[in-house]
């Protein structure tokens, strides 16, 4: 586990009050600064975790190199009252990193975190400004991590962020993570990342590629939730969809019994009319037969009609003969 000195600059502008990251920008924020000192904290005893605001009316320390998360909840209750303003990413780093350099244990590691949901601006929206602000921290042995969200996402392929990434970073010691909007958490986006991917015991590049990276806000874990970090909600989640996946499955197989029952009837239906018209043609070939008969019966009384009146005809001239 890594021995290190974090200060987290965190973003108060008057940007922060946007609701496109539930419940808001600043709430998100709060929630991913937690997760980052709980695990900091957690990963070894002697890490220390300092915060500090970038807006409002300047860069201002809250809390300075303290291992107690209930100090760091206190200072970002404190900045969630002075929000407004512009961000200073230029001088806030310079401050933290002046911080770190008064930290009492020498041997941790130096490392910055910085929050950016507000575009840039002034001195940070200056590539050759940042570029040789990132010199200077790479000098000095200070690592820097960037977790970009809201207005702060850059867009074109020109990146003042990226570059400044590019340059701080030393053995792929620093990183840039960029979170759109969605209905993740910035928390679980940032807990997945490879910036507390070594403070978690995991290799580098096993949940993103290590180095200067950035991510689109997809997550590597099922359902977006690390089993490992919370194994309750995972079972939770996998529960909930297993139960779906077998509702709509029964669903399906109830359409398709219906389905083969309809075409069962309808085919019924069929061979029942087919036999009914077998069963009627003999009938209507035997009646056309019995009338065929009686037809026979009607000329053989004719003809004896006519062969008693012609025999009946005889006999009467043979009488006249004899008279």
């Amino acid at each position: 586990m890594p021995l290190e000195a974090t200060m987290v600059i965190i973003d108060n502008s008057e940007y922060m009050r946007n609701g496109d990251y539930m419940p808001s920008r600043f709430d998100a924020q709060a929630d991913a600064v937690n997760t980052i000192v709980q695990t900091k904290i957690d990963s070894n005893p002697e890490n220390t975790v300092g915060v500090m605001t970038m807006a409002h009316k300047g860069p201002e320390v809250l809390v300075t190199h303290s291992k107690e998360l209930g100090q760091v909840i206190k200072g970002l209750h404190a900045a969630s009252l002075n929000m407004g303003g512009y961000i200073d990413i230029p001088t806030a780093v310079n401050i933290a990193q002046l911080a770190l350099k008064h930290r009492e244990n020498k041997n941790l590691r130096q490392r910055i975190i910085v929050f950016v949901g507000s575009p840039l601006q002034g001195a940070a929206g200056d590539e050759r400004e940042m570029v040789k602000l990132a010199k200077k921290l790479k000098k000095n042995n200070v690592a820097v991590d960037l977790i970009v969200f809201g207005d702060g996402i850059e867009e074109g392929e020109s990146s003042v962020l990226k570059a400044f990434t590019e340059s701080v970073s030393s053995a792929d010691n620093s990183h840039l993570v960029s979170v759109p909007p969605g209905p993740h958490l910035l928390s679980d986006m940032i807990i997945s990342s490879p910036i507390l991917a070594e403070d978690r015991g995991m290799p580098p590049g096993t949940a993103v590629a290590a180095g200067p990276s950035t991510t689109s806000g997809t997550s590597d874990y099922e359902f977006g939730v690390d089993p490992n970090l919370d194994p309750e909600l995972a079972m939770a989640l996998r529960m909930s969809m297993e139960e779906e996946r077998a509702r709509q499955a029964a669903e399906d197989q109830a359409r398709q019994a219906t389905t083969d029952g309809s075409q069962a009837t309808h085919s019924r239906d069929g061979v029942t009319n087919d036999t009914e018209e077998l069963q009627q043609a003999p009938a209507a070939s035997e009646g056309r037969d019995v009338d065929m008969d009686g037809d026979d019966e009607e000329d053989l009384d004719e003809e004896e009609a006519i062969a008693r009146a012609i025999e009946m005809s005889m006999k009467q001239d043979q009488e006249e003969h004899k008279k």
